[in-house]
């Protein structure tokens, strides 16, 4: 075994979950991430830990909703699936921790699943989300071949780049990410403005007020919750304005690029896209939440130095901004307040390297990608 997967393990136990001796942890390992899934049960094990494992197989998802289509001719809502699904909500009420270990041998294995089946089927799992969400949950990849192919990679290049992602030292890059959280608590709006030849324009603006950003230093410690993670988020409100994501993404198993979003009222009323308009259509129209935004992340990890249409890395990116539409992380949130609910949590990102900047209360915090406390910044 390679000795950066049994690190990335000791990461994923200790830092990020803060496992103890006694807990009782759920893992799910998906197909072709058995190695990593081995590290962590041994990990687990050394801190006496209890382990309940799970397979997270995207080709068994699919063999399942093919099947619900096939005994319902092809005509699926939510009805036709156990809207509380007992034995799954009971797993994770149990459990002191969730580990997912993602991989897989085909990124696009539900692709031939209708859309309104997968929608009726998130619908109904909302409840089985929720107690998971109410774990000490982590995120994670191990790095597989689909996953290099996806990116683009050959596989041993695909391997030393998540681990530059992965194996960082997590605590000088908190208290880098810390300034920006900062920043952020006490702001009240955000402005991002991009100006590129050949492009549409970016100028949005949002409310964060009352807001408290999650300083994402890929810690449960930190209200962070994948590894890896570096990002500073929040969840706005109020938006309006436009916003161009150019930076291509997989979107409900559909290539989607160059999505433009307009808002007016805190909401989506119009949108485009070059290529997966369809699929954004579906995500929009989920339920009523998900045409508002539920975040606005910064990335700030810079052992991320290039896309590889996944988001776990993508969003993390130094110099990129992003928002997702849907459901906003209650660590955001005042205790008591509720923020944007929706069944679906989708990001779409903006590359911030050049002609643009970021603004907090009028004043420019981040121009070009160089945030105000690096060298090299253009007030």
């Amino acid at each position: 075994m390679d000795e950066r997967v049994r690190e990335h393990a000791a990461v994923l136990v200790d830092w990020s979950a803060r496992v103890e001796a006694g807990d009782d942890v759920v893992v799910s390992v998906a197909e072709d991430a058995h190695e990593l899934g081995v590290a962590v049960a041994e990990a687990l094990g050394e801190r006496g830990a209890n382990v309940t494992t799970l397979y997270g197989s995207s080709e068994l998802s699919r063999g399942y909703l093919k099947g619900v289509e096939a005994g319902t001719d092809g005509d699926v809502d939510t009805d036709d699936f156990d809207s509380d699904p007992a034995v799954d909500r009971a797993i994770f009420e149990a459990a002191d921790a969730y580990l997912r270990i993602g991989g897989g041998r085909n990124t696009t294995a539900t692709a031939d699943v209708d859309r309104p089946t997968r929608q009726a089927y998130a619908k109904a799992r909302q409840s089985v989300r929720e107690a998971r969400m109410d774990t000490d949950w982590v995120s994670t990849v191990h790095p597989t071949r689909s996953l290099a192919q996806q990116a683009g990679m050959a596989y041993e290049e695909y391997r030393n780049f998540v681990y530059d992602a992965v194996l960082r030292d997590w605590e000088s890059l908190a208290d880098e990410m810390a300034k920006m959280k900062d920043v952020l608590d006490g702001g009240n709006n955000v402005r991002i403005v991009t100006e590129r030849d050949g492009a549409p324009d970016t100028d949005v603006q949002m409310s964060i007020a009352g807001r408290t950003a999650v300083n994402s230093a890929a810690s449960v410690a930190y209200d962070s919750h994948n590894l890896p993670s570096g990002e500073v988020f929040t969840a706005p409100y109020d938006t309006e304005g436009e916003v161009f994501f150019d930076v291509p993404m997989t979107i409900d198993a559909t290539r989607v690029r160059n999505v433009h979003l307009s808002f007016e009222g805190g909401e989506v009323v119009d949108f485009a896209a070059e290529s997966g308009e369809e699929a954004l259509a579906d995500i929009l129209d989920t339920d009523d939440g998900a045409r508002r935004l539920g975040e606005l992340g910064i990335g700030m990890n810079r052992g991320i130095d290039r896309f590889t249409d996944s988001i776990l890395f993508d969003e993390k990116m130094g110099d990129t901004v992003h928002l997702a539409v849907g459901r906003a992380y209650d660590a955001c949130l005042p205790e008591g307040e509720s923020g944007n609910d929706s069944a679906v949590h989708v990001d779409m990102i903006t590359d911030v390297s050049a002609d643009s900047r970021l603004e907090v209360d009028g004043e420019v915090v981040q121009r070009n990608g160089t945030f105000r406390w690096e060298e090299g910044f253009e007030a």
